[in-house]
């Protein structure tokens, strides 16, 4: 079943794309059978081959929208109702939910957000690092999926209709603040840091503040990263050890170390191992954080990745050695990459909170053989969201 524009029942012929472009327009209302929902969280539907894109549908519902962007190729439509519900839609916990721009799947069972992201994650890597889906595990779930959320950012913006301060997160259709007094997804400390700061709201418009739990015995400075459920931490990081204890490398190079978590974590899983990170305060807190520890197996250099990779690597040995790659969202840099493929580390392990970016450089390091990709593992740091978490195991190739 496609799309049909209740203006017309007009067929809308053998060339789709063009005559569709002239046909639909802003404000249209259609009616349309969800055939996927796309990574980022918009339902997929089609009029013959011209896509409309609709955010919180399930796949295999009915649906009526109201387009509200028409490019050459495919139109953006809003939620008006559901005709047709799926069997794994539920009722969100959050009333800002289809406002604030914060949650995508609040909409739909847990169990189906699980199903939901495995597809996504299979195709995106598909299609983007030319991967298999056999090489995509199922996804490992939170074992709490509200209440997760340990650091958020909040903004303010002077409402001037209603001449107040908006405090909250950005709409996901309009740019402007949502004012809101919880977040579900968030924990409860957070929600009270929520409460202390509309009691005593920032100055003005404008402003955006962070609202953060520090995790327990780890020293972070305010602005250095840490991962955002502490619920899942555990899973992470088992799956990481699994993936160099299968590796059998005797030294580890934590690339984009940050506060230290994986080196410090996986310590004990090899003889030695090295963390780099440009921040030369979380460098700082890296080192606090070994002492704290007890952990003297390692160091930690402040430093760009690719000056002092090379070094490293000879200096540990590529045959004994895995690296691990957490990179910010945007991936990594042309530079590392070919970095890795020229010393050739028996292994790297490489964490992404960004299938898309991650399948990307995949495809880079295993250009040529010169690293061959045994497993993706995705777990779902991010419940309701559209992120996940992903681990690749990639070893050297022959």
């Amino acid at each position: 079943m496609g799309i049909r524009c209740r203006k017309t029942e007009k067929s809308f012929g053998a060339v789709p794309g063009i005559l569709l472009f002239g046909m639909l327009k802003i404000g249209d209302r259609v009616s349309l059978t969800v055939d996927d929902v796309a990574f980022g969280g918009d339902g997929v539907g089609h009029v013959d081959q011209f896509v409309v894109f609709v955010p919180y549908v399930l796949t295999g519902e009915t649906v009526e929208a109201e387009v509200t962007e028409v490019k050459s190729n495919f139109a953006r439509a809003k939620l008006l109702k559901i005709i047709h519900p799926s069997p794994d839609r539920v009722e969100p916990h959050c009333i800002y939910f289809g406002k604030c721009g914060g949650c995508q799947y609040q909409h739909a069972d847990y169990a189906a957000q699980l199903k939901m992201k495995g597809k996504q994650v299979a195709d995106l890597f598909e299609r983007i690092g030319k991967i298999r889906s056999d090489r995509i595990a199922p996804v490992v779930p939170c074992p709490q999926p509200y209440a997760y959320r340990n650091r958020i950012l909040i903004r303010s913006q002077w409402n001037k209709p209603e001449r107040k301060l908006n405090i909250g997160f950005v709409r996901w259709d309009c740019g402007l603040v949502e004012d809101i007094e919880e977040c579900k997804i968030s924990e409860p400390a957070i929600n009270e840091q929520i409460k202390r700061l509309r009691a005593e709201p920032p100055p003005k418009g404008g402003l955006k503040v962070v609202l953060r739990v520090q995790p327990e015995e780890w020293e972070t400075p305010p602005d250095s990263f840490f991962q955002n459920n502490f619920f899942m931490l555990p899973r992470l990081i088992e799956t990481v050890r699994q993936c160099l204890e299968n590796g059998q490398a005797r030294n580890l190079i934590d690339l984009y170390c940050g506060v230290g978590f994986f080196g410090i974590e996986l310590a004990h899983a090899v003889d030695r191992f090295a963390g780099v990170e440009y921040d030369r305060r979380a460098i700082q807190a890296a080192r606090n954080n070994a002492a704290r520890r007890a952990v003297a197996n390692g160091e930690f250099i402040a430093g760009k990745v690719e000056e002092v990779l090379p070094g490293l690597i000879k200096r540990f040995s590529p045959e004994t050695t895995a690296v691990v790659l957490d990179p910010p969202r945007k991936g990594c840099e042309p530079g590392p990459l070919q970095l890795l493929r020229e010393t050739r580390p028996a292994q790297v392990v490489y964490v992404s909170c960004h299938p898309a970016t991650m399948a990307r450089d995949l495809n880079v390091l295993c250009r040529d053989n010169v690293f061959e990709l045994r497993r993706v593992q995705p777990l779902d740091m991010f419940p309701q969201t559209q992120h996940v978490e992903c681990v690749a195991d990639l070893r050297r190739g022959n």
